[in-house]
């Protein structure tokens, strides 16, 4: 199924109705209010461009986040915001969220609404979340092949993943929009040089200048852009046959051809090649979209609060606003004050919603916050994604679940097994061992395990290029190779190679889950 690159080009468009004859404006002084227009068919794919997720559920629309009726896009700015960039121009900023405020939605509603109808199944173990990409995006490495070999390894992951489960596989990636990054100190100092933190290039540049690091609201059009263009090629790819079964074979990136995981995954693509050729010969069909196409969907970190609100769209058909940023937003760690500016801006958007959380977070404090974000309970709405190490996720994890469970609340359990195992090389750069990821895995399923209840996915920093920035893996990357190949402009990354590796180990987890789960059938 084509998809023309003009239907989420950053032009006028046909999909947006408007309440006046007008634009939306958005004032000079960006911390007043602005208006917001509705979206038009933005729910409906069979009726509009195609999009990654055609599967509509009517059921997604009976029971929906109501937010409050003092709600506003713009109700953030009431409450004490941290983690934003101060922009020295202030005007500038107004007439860059304006400009954004008239492009058209990066994603539309509908497809927020599958995702959330698939999240639910995953609530409620009969689906498996993989989410994963990039620390952050960056502008200096925004090409095709970046963006297609990430996306490819997504798929040998899924495959591999639904081989074990025998379940479905949501693909969520970290990519058109993850950008913005927290930091923990607004500046940094070097020989007695004091500037502004890195926050992400849609914020500043990485280069340690006044110039780089100095706020541009310019950036933030830059970002859309090359959001939108990263979009449209992952929609072309999901729906324009590269993700067809048939290929499953022809899947491998080179630089895992001759690895262990390589012939692992070589063995199973042909187990399932022969599997569809069954299926050929016994007369059922292959064609079918399914095996044809996959659903993609994307996600970001809710951090840049001015560029969220401009892409916030009321719904014609629901009455609800989406943030059309991306299919997803999760609040982070630094960033999910009850009280703060993004949750409030968060409780008050229909798309589904991560709550990131580390070791730090008290039981009680995590039920208040599902119950701000989604009050009515709806599953699929609130994914939990924990991040805090094995041995802490062994101690603290079983207090969350059962804080949860008792005050009757619908979430899906994900482990994001990188944040809680950064280390720093003794030759200065961060780094994560696989060994550590590894065992936050185990213990994210052993504790569901004992609990009685359900690991619905993983969330990984991940790509799909050969880079050496985690140490270990069957391919054993050292500390003295991780200046061979460094890329990130943040955190350390798993590389093709080591992803395809944790996926057969989390494809084992499942497999046993499932046997384990399966009644024991009576013998002669």
């Amino acid at each position: 199924m084509a998809l023309s690159s003009n239907s989420i080009s950053p032009t006028k468009s046909s999909f947006l109705s408007r309440t006046t004859s007008t634009s939306p404006t958005f004032p000079t002084n960006p911390l007043k209010s602005v208006s917001v227009r509705p979206i038009t068919a933005a729910d409906s794919s069979a009726k509009t461009a195609p999009v990654l997720s055609e599967k509509q559920q009517p059921s997604s629309l009976l029971v929906t986040p109501v937010p409050s009726k003092k709600w506003a896009p713009d109700s953030w700015k009431s409450k004490k915001a941290l983690q934003l960039p101060e922009y020295p121009v202030e005007a500038e900023l107004g007439s860059v969220l304006e400009t954004i405020g008239s492009f058209p939605p990066i994603v539309f509603a509908g497809e927020a609404r599958s995702l959330e109808d698939r999240l639910a199944e995953a609530a409620m173990g009969r689906a498996f979340l993989l989410q994963g990409g990039d620390c952050a995006e960056s502008f200096k490495e925004f090409n095709a092949n970046n963006i297609r070999d990430t996306f490819r390894i997504l798929l040998q992951m899924g495959v591999v993943l639904m081989f074990g489960g025998q379940m479905p596989i949501i693909k969520v990636g970290r990519m058109a929009g993850q950008f913005a990054k927290p930091r923990s100190d607004p500046f940094e100092e070097k020989n007695g040089v004091k500037l502004p933190s890195y926050r992400g290039d849609n914020v500043n540049g990485d280069a340690f200048d006044e110039k780089s690091r100095t706020p541009d609201p310019q950036r933030m059009i830059r970002a859309y852009c090359q959001s939108a263009a990263t979009l449209n090629l992952l929609r072309a790819f999901a729906t324009g046959g590269y993700a067809a079964m048939q290929r499953v074979t022809q899947w491998n990136l080179d630089f895992t051809e001759h690895s262990e995981q390589g012939d692992r995954y070589r063995e199973l693509a042909h187990r399932v090649d022969e599997a569809l050729g069954f299926m050929a010969a016994a007369g059922l069909t292959v064609d079918h979209p399914v095996m044809k196409t996959t659903e993609f969907w994307t996600s970001h970190e809710c951090l840049l609060l001015p560029y969220e609100q401009a892409l916030t769209r009321e719904d014609s058909t629901s009455g609800l606003f989406y943030d059309c940023s991306a299919h997803m937003l999760w609040v982070g760690e630094r960033t999910r004050q009850l009280d703060g500016a993004h949750v409030e801006f968060l409780k008050g958007i229909a798309n589904p919603l991560g709550i990131k959380v580390s070791d730090k977070m008290d039981p009680n404090e995590l039920v208040k916050l599902i119950e701000i974000l989604n009050p009515q309970n709806k599953p699929g709405r609130i994914t939990i994604i924990t991040r805090m190490g094995a041995e802490n996720m062994r101690v603290k994890l079983p207090h969350l679940i059962r804080a949860v469970r008792r005050a009757g609340l619908v979430v899906t359990w994900v482990s994001d097994p990188m944040h809680g195992n950064t280390i720093k090389a003794p030759c200065g750069l961060k780094t994560r061992p696989f060994d550590a990821i590894r065992a936050e895995v185990r213990a994210f399923f052993d504790v569901h395990e004992q609990e009685g209840s359900h690991p619905g996915g993983v969330h990984l920093e991940m790509t799909g290029q050969n880079v050496t920035e985690c140490i270990g893996g069957a391919q054993t990357v050292t500390f003295d190779d991780l200046s061979s190949c460094y890329h990130t402009h943040c955190d350390p990354r798993l590389n093709a190679s080591q992803s395809l590796e944790l996926a057969f180990i989390i494809s084992d987890r499942l497999r046993k889950r499932r046997i384990k789960s399966q009644p024991l059938s009576s013998g002669l």
